[in-house]
């Protein structure tokens, strides 16, 4: 799974990049300022959770794999997907049945951080 993980960091901080620079140059005046601030949202938490994804596979090398390192950047992978992808989604499609699916990402954002600080308080001795 760390190879996957470091993959998907790898990948993703790729495509917030990516993302972002569409936003700024493409979208800019073409989505009412809702929907651009909703598209800003998703690649501002895709660019800080892909860092975290990269920091708990760091984590679980120092740490020992099969850690619970590579839960937490299981968990902000997948909270990448939903809360980001559902914010890229509403914003380019207007489909509102996306709403839904940008708390449940969140909840796995969340998820990653109680999960990084259980690795944590686990794996690091003072």
């Amino acid at each position: 799974m760390l190879k996957a993980l470091l993959l998907i960091s790898a990948a993703s901080g790729f495509v917030s990049v990516a993302l972002g620079a569409f936003g700024a140059h493409g979208l800019k005046g073409k989505l009412p300022d809702p929907l651009m601030s909703a598209f800003e949202t998703g690649v501002q938490y895709q660019a800080i959770h892909t860092l975290a994804i990269l920091a708990a596979c760091l984590l679980s090398l120092q740490f020992g794999r099969g850690s619970w390192f590579q839960y937490a950047g299981l968990s902000f992978s997948i909270g990448i997907l939903l809360f980001s992808g559902s914010l890229y989604g509403l914003a380019l499609t207007s489909m509102r049945w996306l709403g839904p699916v940008t708390p449940l990402g969140g909840l796995f954002l969340l998820a990653g951080w109680a999960l990084l600080l259980l690795a944590v308080i686990k794996h690091v001795s003072d």
